[in-house]
């Protein structure tokens, strides 16, 4: 299947092609960026470092998506929830951990509230 035209790097005066937003060089320019000015502090505090070692090392362990393994379907994990936030007292230990797909943690997180703050 052939795949979509390359296209110009956002990044203004970048004549670079790349299949992304930004080529290789301007997309860390740009996360740089993101991380400084327009992420919140708070979100800054869960998910640095230390979240992102335990995040790897559990993906590493539970390579598929728990919740459709209990449906009967193999899906690779993406993501790891917290089955109890860190806003709620949760931990990151591995009781509290689940290994999802995009689709099942978007769907927890909804019907949850976190993502809206609902309650």
């Amino acid at each position: 299947m052939p795949k979509k035209p390359k296209r110009p790097c956002s990044y203004p005066g970048c004549p670079e092609l790349t299949d992304g937003r930004y080529c290789a060089e301007h997309q860390k320019l740009a996360d740089k960026q993101y991380e400084k000015y327009d992420r919140d502090p708070a979100s800054k505090k869960r998910y640095g470092r230390t979240w992102k070692r335990i995040r790897d090392r559990y993906i590493a362990a539970h390579p598929l998506c728990e919740q459709c393994q209990k449906d009967s379907r193999l899906t690779p994990a993406e993501e790891v929830h917290r089955i109890k936030p860190l806003s709620q007292g949760g931990n990151h230990a591995e009781a509290n951990l689940m290994a999802l797909c995009t689709f099942c943690h978007s769907e927890i997180t909804a019907r949850e509230g976190g993502r809206w703050q609902r309650k």
